[in-house]
């Protein structure tokens, strides 16, 4: 499947996923995309977008991904399933590897350690602990096949973004349509961002219904008998020194996106 005759390979050229982060592209995607919480940026900042290899090995062991590193395509995320594993199964040296092939980041379920040395060298990792217990090299691993991270399907050729919000995976069929979805949910955004600076409220931009909400409050009320739904709030009117501070013009920080 293709979006605008482009494949999720061209689309994702530069930036890969167009500079989103993994809350805009679930929010886009429609999808249960999202890994279970758990696997965290290794040091501050650490973020990675690009197409998956995935990697199956066994916890404790890392020869597999001594393997990944070495047949992983130019550009492509290592993605691997060490089943959560406390022990150190990438470090250092492994980063080094990795870089001389081109290979931008690494997201994996179990631990990783020398994390001083992977922030110097400005590779990305994810990771679902950080320990220094050492590994075997007696498992090879099942290179480039299908596997599951953290409840997530992943395919080689997937596009993941991984950021301090978590982990996405977006199916390589579907990547591109969502990045174009992506792109109108930031333009809403922005305009939705427009009008609270205006002075509009979010229940007005989002056309949020509080009578809706309490006419359903009243029917739960009817069916408990005698009990009287609520009445409405009254408004209140601000006094002189609170109006004057309502006045005040905001700071000039953009709001978060939720």
């Amino acid at each position: 499947m293709t979006e605008g005759n482009k494949t999720a390979s061209e689309v994702l050229t530069g930036d890969a996923a167009g500079g989103y982060g993994t809350a805009t592209l679930y929010e886009a995607s429609g999808l249960e995309c999202a890994c279970q919480p758990g696997l965290r940026p290794v040091w501050p900042g650490a973020r990675v977008a690009g197409l998956a290899y995935t990697v199956a090995g066994l916890g404790g062991d890392n020869l597999a991904l001594h393997r990944a590193v070495a047949h992983a395509p130019f550009g492509h995320v290592l993605v691997a399933d060490l089943q959560g594993a406390v022990h150190g199964h990438w470090g250092e040296v492994l980063t080094v590897a990795a870089q001389q092939r081109g290979l931008p980041g690494l997201v994996i379920d179990g631990g990783v350690r020398d994390v001083a040395e992977l922030a110097a060298l400005g590779f990305p990792v994810m990771a679902s602990s950080v320990a220094v217990f050492h590994t075997g090299k007696d498992h090879p691993g099942r290179p480039a096949q299908p596997i599951v991270l953290r409840g997530v399907p992943v395919s080689t050729g997937d596009l993941i973004v991984a950021d301090t919000d978590g982990v996405v995976i977006l199916p390589a069929a579907e990547a591109a349509a969502i990045i174009h979805r992506a792109d109108q949910r930031l333009h809403h955004e922005q305009q939705v961002i427009a009008g609270l600076r205006g002075g509009r409220t979010t229940l007005q931009l989002y056309g949020f219904s509080i009578a809706k909400h309490r006419t359903t409050q009243e029917r739960r009320g009817e069916h408990r008998g005698n009990e009287a739904p609520t009445p409405p709030a009254r408004p209140v009117s601000p006094g002189p020194a609170l109006q004057s501070i309502l006045k005040r013009p905001w700071g000039r920080g953009c709001p978060s996106r939720a």
